[in-house]
């Protein structure tokens, strides 16, 4: 690292010194990795792609890693990991960064599918991890490589050729302690030819525990396959939650990811998804609910390497008290590309003075027969329609909640299934709530 690298550098340094005899697998990559970050440090606003969340300035220490939680600290992960438990998912619970096999129910997977602890897979190098990285341009990202560096477990999930799986996957990650402490946990998502499943991801904590978040989740869809993904930040106010999604789509693939944020002080995620194979469509979008004084960026980058594909973005975000919210999002069309269609949208609503909204929506495009465009728009609620809603008897509270529910139901509504969709809006409905 640089001479004048930050004391959160220089703990990361030492961290991984301590640790990486202890910690599964290559050591050799997790080397490489961590020598990738040194050589840059942590990202800061003169790095574009961090203008606007300057991980330098803010990440100050380097917390411990955690260690594999006890019963006590179990009994309390229970208590927070409660997302998704209504919607008949098959669970596999992942507490302070390591697979609890007490809380979790990987012996009642559905039918036909493998789901290994990455922590065991690593150990026993496990073929399919030779997909890992298979989205070249989120390797040199710094989260990324900080990730690859310090990895200690989480999921190899495999869902052969031709697989329908009968019930949404959940990953439900869980944080809980009475100390400050750092995760690191990666999540491999191989779907073959002709398959479909639907993967949930849960994180939650507690407030007034400062703990630190580095996770990845990487899928590689063969041709003809369906996923719908769903994400749900819904970390402790005190927490910096850093996550990266990537996905390798190959031909005649369906694809749906949605993000949503309500916690976490500080939070970036990040998505990279490339087209490798015809015929593909593909969804990214997000949602976020932002009070206080939280910070969310969500950075994607949409890569279109093959001709006859479709991608939307859509994310909506809402801001109150002095939130700060970002989205970062370029689509890139290369040569031979031809006949994509590519589509991104960022929308805000500013409900106080103090809350600020920063876009940045770009195109690359390096082919001639296309169709792409991007937008961005921040504003408050509109006047006449709450004026409206009032003059037909709704106080001004439940006026503002109907607004602001159709403003996110727009991206809610892509959630394809029931159950995970009314859990996604029920959540909704409790932030509205809480703002009394």
């Amino acid at each position: 690292m640089a001479a004048d690298r930050t004391p959160a550098e220089t703990g990361l340094a030492a961290l991984f010194d301590r640790l990486k005899g202890s910690l599964p697998g290559d050591v050799a990559v997790r080397e490489g990795a961590l020598a990738g970050f040194a050589e840059r440090g942590l990202p800061h606003r003169r790095v574009e792609e961090f203008k606007y969340t300057d991980l330098r300035a803010l990440l100050r220490e380097a917390p411990p890693f955690a260690e594999r939680p006890g019963p006590a600290d179990l009994a309390m992960a229970f208590n927070y990991g409660r997302a998704f438990t209504d919607v008949g998912a098959a669970h596999l619970t992942i507490a302070n960064g390591h697979v609890a096999t007490e809380l979790t129910e990987t012996g009642a997977m559905p039918a036909g599918i493998e789901v290994v602890p990455l922590n065991a897979a690593l150990a026993e190098g496990h073929p399919l991890l030779a997909q890992l990285g298979a989205v070249e341009l989120a390797r040199l990202n710094p989260v990324y490589e900080l990730n690859t560096a310090f990895m200690a477990d989480g999921a190899v999930i495999h869902v052969p050729a031709g697989v329908a799986v009968a019930q949404p996957v959940h990953l439900r990650f869980v944080n809980t302690g009475l100390a400050t402490f750092a995760t690191a946990t990666r999540v491999l998502v191989v779907v073959e030819a002709g398959a479909s499943l639907v993967l949930l991801e849960s994180h939650e904590g507690p407030d007034g525990l400062a703990y630190q978040t580095n996770g990845v989740v990487e899928m590689v869809v063969g041709d003809g396959a369906t996923v719908q993904h769903v994400r749900l930040n819904a970390e402790g106010r005190d927490a910096v939650a850093l996550s990266t999604l990537t996905a390798k789509l190959g031909a005649d693939v369906t694809f749906a990811s949605l993000n949503m944020v309500t916690g976490t002080t500080l939070s970036r995620h990040q998505v990279y998804v490339q087209f490798s194979g015809e015929n593909t469509t593909g969804r990214i979008d997000g949602a976020n609910l932002l009070g206080g004084r939280q910070h969310a960026d969500t950075t994607l980058v949409v890569d279109h390497a093959v001709p006859h594909c479709t991608s939307r973005e859509m994310h909506k975000t809402v801001l109150d008290g002095d939130a700060t919210g970002v989205f970062q999002g370029k689509i890139i069309v290369r040569p031979h590309a031809q006949k994509t269609d590519g589509g991104m949208k960022s929308d805000a609503l500013l409900l106080s003075e103090g809350a600020t909204m920063n876009n940045k929506p770009e195109l690359e495009i390096f082919a001639d027969d296309v169709v792409c465009g991007h937008g961005a728009t921040c504003g408050a609620l509109d006047e006449d329609l709450l004026f409206y809603l009032k003059s037909r008897g709704l106080p001004q509270p439940e006026a503002e909640s109907l607004l602001l529910q159709a403003f996110l139901g727009q991206a809610l509504e892509f959630v394809e299934h029931e159950g995970v969709r009314d859990a996604l809006i029920a959540r909704v409905e409790a932030w509205l709530a809480s703002r009394g």
